[in-house]
């Protein structure tokens, strides 16, 4: 590699049939662009049409400030996680650049890339992790670790007490802003 070259980091994903994925995806540079909830409403509104349009079930979900998870189960054989994963991450980002650019200008020096042909970003380069759940030990492996997220970070005491994530949903406090599709999960954490 010569200096000044752009390594662009690749996640590897596999489209199993049947099969659920634990997703996580950070902010560009992990920058704390999911702070306000505005911004979580973009992303969770990206998450619901993306769900329409690829046809997958959410699981569970944790918004935290600078990184997102998802636990997501397609229910259609054929499918693409890639696609999943632009229909969420575009729609959201163009949302909150777009809101920056009408009342914040300034805020977009936060995004600057310094590149011509794409001068800013809110998603870090790379997808991020993609992992296929095979099996239901990992399945609420999964499901308890990013529900836990918030609490081991210290930004609350009990997952339930995290606005933007399914634990509130899961514990019946309240329908959060992505629905949960919970008797698909029950099925396949037996």
């Amino acid at each position: 590699m010569q200096d000044g070259e752009t390594v662009r980091k690749r996640c590897q994903r596999w489209n199993t049939a049947w099969q659920a994925h634990g997703l996580t995806f950070s902010c560009y540079r992990r920058q704390a662009f999911l702070a306000k909830d505005r911004t979580r409403g973009y992303l969770a509104d990206a998450v619901n049409r993306a769900r329409e349009t690829h046809g997958f079930h959410v699981w569970a979900y944790v918004f935290m400030p600078e990184h997102v998870h998802l636990l997501l189960w397609p229910a259609k054989e054929k499918y693409s996680m890639s696609l999943i994963l632009q229909s969420v991450k575009q729609s959201a980002s163009r949302r909150a650049v777009a809101w920056l650019r009408a009342n914040d200008p300034a805020g977009l020096r936060l995004l600057a890339t310094g590149q011509r042909d794409r001068p800013w970003q809110f998603w870090q380069d790379g997808g991020g992790h993609d992992r296929n759940i095979r099996n239901a030990k990992a399945l609420r492996d999964f499901f308890t670790y990013i529900h836990y997220n918030p609490v081991k970070r210290g930004l609350v005491a009990q997952p339930e007490d995290w606005q933007w994530s399914s634990a509130r949903d899961w514990n019946g406090l309240a329908a959060g802003p992505i629905p949960i599709d919970k008797q698909s999960f029950i099925d396949s954490a037996m």
